[in-house]
């Protein structure tokens, strides 16, 4: 099976959203459509990054890991641009 985290932007607020599923394109349409309650309020959201895992285990402790203060700090660093531009 394939796991996923993955980090979207919001353009209502700038802030992030992190979140794990095995279905990435299913997912990002959820939440394009305001299908998932806590982005709903939140679009439109840009992917900005995407991991991919075998392990479900491993998905999830990124997930947590990336939620995390070092987690956002990391992102902040490896994403530096992206994490700073503004959307449309």
């Amino acid at each position: 099976m394939h796991y996923y985290v993955y980090v979207l932007k919001s353009s209502k607020d700038n802030k992030l959203y992190i979140g794990k599923t095995t279905n990435l394109k299913r997912r990002l349409q959820e939440h394009a459509r305001g299908a998932v309650d806590s982005t709903k309020n939140r679009r439109y959201l840009k992917l900005i990054h995407y991991e991919y895992f075998v392990n479900k285990f491993d998905v999830s402790s990124r997930e947590v890991f990336l939620k995390s203060g070092a987690g956002h700090e990391q992102l902040s660093k490896m994403l530096k641009n992206t994490y700073n531009e503004e959307l449309l």
